[in-house]
């Protein structure tokens, strides 16, 4: 399983990202072989508008099944669930520490969308 998670930084040990559309980038993190990538989100983080589309086309096209992030909003949402990705939320430590939780089924779905449009 592909799994996305909003970053603050480029590297496993960085924080996880509040934010989905506007976070810096993104850890592709490979459930099987254990490998990791940072995918860059640079490209939306000043668009005035339809950062959370742009964000989830960008993981989508990276072929994930999953995104851990803080918080997701309307827009983000419906193009996520209309790829079969499946959201979860986490806030407050590592993308390594969410990874383990969503492993061991610990980290809470994202059944709607949690926050307003535009939110930053």
């Amino acid at each position: 399983m592909k799994v996305a998670v909003s970053t603050q930084g480029k590297d496993i040990n960085s924080v996880v990202d509040a934010r989905f559309g506007r976070t810096l980038g993104f850890i592709i993190f490979d459930t099987e072989s254990e490998n990791w990538e940072f995918l860059d989100n640079s490209q939306v983080l000043n668009a005035p508008q339809g950062a959370g589309i742009q964000a989830a086309k960008h993981v989508v096209d990276a072929g994930v099944n999953v995104v851990i992030t803080g918080h997701l909003g309307p827009n983000a949402f419906k193009a996520l669930s209309a790829a079969q990705v499946n959201a979860y939320t986490f806030k407050g430590g590592s993308v390594k520490e969410a990874i383990d939780l969503l492993k061991k089924g610990e980290l809470q779905s994202l059944t709607n969308p949690d926050v307003e449009g535009h939110w930053v």
